[in-house]
């Protein structure tokens, strides 16, 4: 009898997390737990803790990482210029509304704004800087006011209507700051 091959955990990983993305998009975050996404993969708990051992954190985090690499792809699709980023960037917060609550709402193990943070946060940074050269605080700034209005839209605290109006005011108030900075 040949021996039995090890799993490969890199697959095992993007299963599990692309099953807890799912399920998170359809059922919102509460529904993910360790046990319901052995149930849907048909697996054991303790496989899933091999590929995550840290649990339903560093799986959330794995998520919100997966989400981080494609804003940052969604970005870089469209020119720098600030008010195609802005649209592009709101649009994805509203295709995806549990992975970007998985980005940026949800608790996290994951170090923003340091040399050490993983590059997929990294690259949708300055994918965001690309639009808004010049002193990081100024595309921080920029960054904060999208991440203000993706959250208030989801939460559906500001009119659909008027979602072009307030890119034009933002791109118009930030350009107006750099022209008077």
């Amino acid at each position: 009898m040949s021996p039995r091959p090890a799993p490969d955990l890199d697959r095992r990983r993007d299963q599990i997390t692309a099953t807890a993305r799912e399920l998170a998009e359809a059922e919102g975050w509460a529904a993910v737990t360790m046990r319901r996404l052995a149930k849907e993969l048909g697996a054991t708990q303790p496989v899933l803790y091999s590929a995550f051992p840290d649990g339903r954190q560093s799986l959330v985090d794995a998520v919100a990482l997966s989400g981080f690499t494609e804003i940052a792809a969604t970005l870089e699709s469209v020119p720098p210029e600030p008010a195609a980023r802005m649209r592009a960037y709101l649009d994805f917060a509203t295709r995806h509304p549990r992975l970007y609550e998985a980005m940026f709402a949800l608790p996290s193990g994951l170090e923003f704004g340091a040399s050490s943070s993983p590059e997929p946060l990294r690259r949708a940074f300055a994918a965001i800087q690309a639009a808004f050269p010049g002193a990081d605080a100024r595309a921080e700034v920029a960054w904060a006011a999208l991440h203000g209005l993706a959250t208030l839209q989801a939460g559906g605290r500001l009119p659909a209507s008027r979602a072009q109006a307030r890119v034009e005011h933002l791109d118009k108030m930030l350009a107006r700051a750099e022209s008077t900075g």
